[in-house]
């Protein structure tokens, strides 16, 4: 249609800038470093030479877009005029008809640091407008250091949410953040104007607290440092920043063992904790690297340190487990990862915008479509059972606990791991055989008691919790169970405890009183006891009988002490499981479950020499599966199985990493050519940092820049795929990735 952008996405409005009010009603709910940048544009109906016509003719759109330079207004106002030259022309060859042109436009970039969103208006023709609105919907002036603040926003936003597979917005345009060596230099310098404002912007989901050294600032200085294989600039960054604050000494001795000057980190953090001895950063890469070299035991003392400075953290605790897995020590490990503290997972910024009355997803003319055919098949079926696994909706710590407690049971196995289990935590066979018993020991000393009154039956008892803290009732939690057959032992067993107290309550009756002496009695007993006697007493039985029954009673509170301590023993060196831990627990043996019977059937078919068939979807579940039970091989058989039955970008980036890390060139190489023109079909025209690009630089720093490039000739692709493929060898070259020259 004539009224749509040409090869860019669109969103059309129903109602005429709906989604710009939404967009001012989002400002106010972002946590972080917000929402993609928005671009909204109306467009009017007019012939050539012509008036534009009434409202009628008008008609508004938007999309999202990132790595726009947002350093100023020119270039945003540029990149809505860009648009002006993107309209489609479908006109009829015969008359030239009505035409469509854009009017206005408005861009909207969140600033991350000031928390308000920068916008640009332009009108065409006329002038640009730029001003600031905060999340009382208040308009305010822009400064140059608002300006400054709002570009290294959008340039971490680029660089931090390019793929994210699980929450991906459609229609996202994506643009190269940092396109040439100058535009690299002035991120870097931004970056460092800034970087002590960092813990502003938040962290990741893991951290608790943003410090200077962990927060989104920090995180993508050192992703694109690390995907690019070029850790000497951010040496020569923290060099600068670490004279300031020693804390930084932990990023700048983890960038100088990337580059093989580990004299340089030891010094570095041995400086740094001399001025701040209490910094969990420092003793966290300090014990990374004695762990490297194999020293566990200074890492362990270092790893509890940091935990003792940081306790509310969850990385500190993770790591501490970690190091207990690797150290074999898998109790302390159990317990350790017990003690984590959980967080709630926030998920990224975004902008709920109205449902628009159309969607405009155009595909470029040059894209091959038989290469990422993403229609799955009429037979397409998924088991149930598969999609129902909770492990794949895991997010933050609880995912971060979650492959912990895997690394575990890939390491000493599910029975074992159990076992360990028992030995740790308050099992619910514990707990049950440990109520029997205490209520056995009050029927005991109930019976010897107040055997003579019925009605002493019917006093309260006194539950566990008198015993695990006075006073306080039994929490209620949910307590890690065994098995089904020690479930239905106890419940025979309480019932049979059952059927003994009807027998001992009728016993009860059957007693004889004049059998009992008044030192079996209680005080309200002894006067119901005294009032069914005419007789009076002599003055010294009276005088004796009065003091009595306190001695009983004293007698009977010190034995229930010893008793109470004796039951409580039992619990004494365990602890409660916590319900997220057990919960896990629950979770990973879903996994292992359905594990089992994939593998078990895959077996049972290559004896039987029949073959093994499922969807593609199912073969994608289990390569997930298997990647999260840390079965490398039975996930890359899946993966491949996937691919071969459909076009899942998920499978391919899997696959494009195990090739990559096998420096299999041959394999990875064809993966990439599939996902980049996957990432060219849905707007993704940045070269890095993305996947593909990362992945292609660690085979060029393994196999040389020559091998990689010769491999993509001898593929013998069509020439638009290999000007794709080219653009990222070249960027490599340019920015002298290691390898580049070989």
């Amino acid at each position: 249609m004539g009224d749509t952008l040409r090869d860019i996405p669109e969103f059309i409005e129903r109602e005429l800038g709906e989604s710009l009010e939404a967009r001012n009603n989002a400002i106010g709910t972002f946590r972080a470093l917000g929402a993609p940048d928005f671009c909204h544009i109306t467009k009017v109906n007019a012939k050539p030479g012509a008036k534009e016509i009434p409202t009628s003719g008008f008609t508004s759109s938007y999309h999202f877009v990132s790595g726009v330079d947002a350093s100023n207004s020119a270039s945003l106002a540029a990149y809505l005029n860009s648009l002006t030259y993107a309209i489609d022309e479908a006109h009829t060859w015969f008359s030239s008809g009505v035409a469509w042109r854009i009017r206005s436009g408005v861009y909207c970039c969140y600033n991350a640091f000031s928390r308000v969103d920068i916008r640009v208006v332009v009108k065409i023709p006329g002038g640009v407008e730029s001003y600031a609105v905060n999340a009382m919907g208040e308009g305010q002036d822009i400064t140059p250091l608002m300006w400054q603040e709002t570009y290294l926003s959008a340039i971490l936003r680029a660089i931090l949410h390019t793929e994210d597979t699980n929450h991906r917005m459609p229609g996202l345009r994506q643009l190269e953040p940092i396109p040439d060596a100058a535009a690299e230099k002035r991120f870097f310098e931004a970056a460092e104007q800034l970087f002590f404002r960092g813990w502003l912007l938040g962290s990741n989901p893991e951290t608790q607290v943003p410090t200077i050294v962990n927060n989104h600032l920090t995180a993508a200085i050192l992703k694109y440092c690390k995907e690019s294989f070029r850790f000497d600039l951010a040496v020569s960054f923290f060099e600068k920043l670490a004279k300031k604050e020693p804390e930084i000494a932990s990023l700048l001795a983890q960038s100088y063992i990337r580059t093989d000057e580990e004299l340089k980190a030891v010094r570095a953090l041995y400086d740094a904790i001399q001025q701040s001895p209490q910094n969990y950063a420092l003793l966290d890469a300090q014990s990374d690297f004695v762990r490297e070299k194999g020293r566990l035991d200074m890492a362990l003392r270092l790893s509890k340190d940091a935990v003792n400075c940081a306790p509310s953290e969850f990385t500190t605790w993770a790591k501490l487990t970690d190091l207990y897995i690797e150290m074999g020590d898998y109790h302390n490990a159990l317990l350790t990862l017990n003690s984590c503290p959980m967080f709630t997972f926030n998920e990224k910024d975004t902008q709920r915008v109205p449902k628009p009355a159309r969607v405009h997803l155009p595909i470029r003319n040059y894209i091959d479509v038989e290469l990422i055919d993403e229609e799955p098949g009429h037979d397409e079926e998924i088991d149930p059972a598969l999609l129902r696994l909770p492990a794949a909706m895991l997010r933050g710590t609880f995912a971060g606990a979650y492959k912990l407690l895997t690394k575990l049971v890939s390491k000493i196995g599910w029975d074992e791991l159990l076992r360990c289990r028992s030995l740790v935590f308050v099992m619910e066979e514990e707990y049950r055989a440990q109520k029997e018993a205490e209520e056995e020991l009050r029927k005991k000393t109930h019976n010897n008691v107040y055997a003579p009154i019925n009605r002493s039956s019917e006093r309260p008892k006194q539950g566990l919790s008198q015993h695990l803290d006075p006073g306080a009732s039994v929490p209620t939690i949910k307590i890690s169970t065994e098995s089904e057959r020690g479930r239905e032992e106890a419940e025979e067993k309480e019932n049979e405890q059952n059927s003994s107290r009807y027998n001992a309550d009728q016993s009860m009756n059957d007693v004889p009183l004049d059998d009992l002496s008044l030192d079996d009695l209680s005080l309200d007993d002894q006067k119901d006891y005294e009032n069914e006697n005419k007789e009076d007493p002599p003055q010294e039985a009276i005088n004796e009988e009065t003091t009595k029954p306190e001695e009983a009673h004293e007698g009977l509170e010190d034995s229930e002490s010893e008793k109470d301590i004796e039951l409580s023993f039992s619990f004494s060196h365990k602890r409660l499981c916590d319900r997220w831990l057990d919960n896990l627990f629950m979770v990973l043996y879903e996994d292992l479950r359905r594990y089992a019977v994939w593998r078990a059937e895959v077996q049972h078919y290559r004896q039987a020499r029949t073959p093994y068939r499922k969807s593609g979807g199912e073969w994608q579940i289990y390569g997930d599966l298997a990647m999260r039970l840390h079965h490398r091989l039975e996930a890359l058989e899946a993966y491949q199985e996937c691919v071969a039955q459909k076009f899942s970008p998920k499978a391919l980036y899997q696959l494009l990493e195990i090739y990559a890390d096998d420096g299999q060139v041959l394999r990875a190489m064809d993966a990439a050519i599939r996902l980049c023109v996957y990432q060219e079909r849905w707007y993704q025209e940045a070269v890095f940092p993305s996947a593909v690009a990362y992945n292609l630089n660690k085979l060029i720093h393994q196999e040389g820049w020559t091998k990689v490039h010769n491999t993509l000739v001898s593929l013998d692709t069509s020439p638009t795929i290999y000007k794709m493929m080219l653009r990222v060898l070249t960027r490599a070259k340019e920015f002298q990735v290691p390898g580049h020259a070989v």
